[in-house]
């Protein structure tokens, strides 16, 4: 039997509505390159990744132009909601090759502030775990839950809350038919395989993989990346 590969798959083919941007988040530039361009940057910087493919929206237009060069796969196979895309990228790389027991790390294109060494960390909780695992931060804020008016109905004990981050890394059979199964409502890969009954395994993680959503944070984006 040989020994599972290990595979990338980021999702690149939102639109960015939330960000204020005015085009899909993932071409703006920080820091003087497109943000799914440092995301890549760092995947490419993990060795035993076998390789990486982005999934983007069929009409997409930007890419080549916005990453001239780029030696990973491509497939232009995004549905509308995130779980749709992930499942065409599962798709395509069964296509190329990828088995059952290999193992999938799926990345946001907008957590452009990730580092190789956090990957690795990942990789090295998770490959021998019979569920699988993502990146998470604790809950160090207090929590507040809130009404439509945007007044808080109650205060939520953190005590045991995480803050799921990316990559999430699952096997490609077990997460493809998680994913299968529950459809758009799956928020994130891990999500899915909860709702098999599964318990994935949190590898903890810095709060600097954070997620580029807001407007405010691109800023905060570019003063990391340009002080790496």
């Amino acid at each position: 039997m040989t020994n599972p590969r290990f595979f990338a798959l980021v999702p690149a083919a939102g639109v960015g509505e939330r960000s204020g941007a005015g085009m899909p988040k993932q071409y703006v530039e920080i820091a003087g390159r497109p943000m799914l361009a440092h995301t890549l940057a760092a995947l490419a910087e993990v060795p035993r990744l076998a390789q990486t493919l982005v999934v983007l929206s069929p009409d997409d237009e930007r890419f080549e132009a916005a990453l001239p060069g780029y030696a990973g796969w491509v497939a232009r196979v995004g549905g509308a909601s995130r779980a749709e895309s992930v499942l065409g990228g599962l798709a395509e790389l069964r296509r190329r090759g990828a088995a059952d027991d290999d193992w999938v790390l799926v990345h946001d294109a907008a957590r452009c502030l990730l580092r190789p060494e956090w990957v690795d960390a990942l990789i090295d909780a998770c490959q021998h775990d019979a569920v699988g695992g993502l990146l998470a931060q604790p809950i160090a804020d207090t929590l507040k839950a809130g009404d439509a008016g945007g007044r808080v109905t109650a205060t939520v004990d953190r005590r045991d809350k995480w803050a799921a981050q990316t990559p999430q890394m699952f096997r490609a059979g077990l997460v493809q038919r998680a994913l299968a199964a529950l459809g758009a409502a799956a928020t994130d890969e891990a999500s899915a395989v909860e709702a098999l009954g599964l318990a994935p395994r949190l590898v903890r993680t810095s709060m600097g993989n954070f997620k580029v959503t807001w407007p405010e944070d691109f800023e905060l984006a570019r003063r990391l990346l340009e002080n790496k």
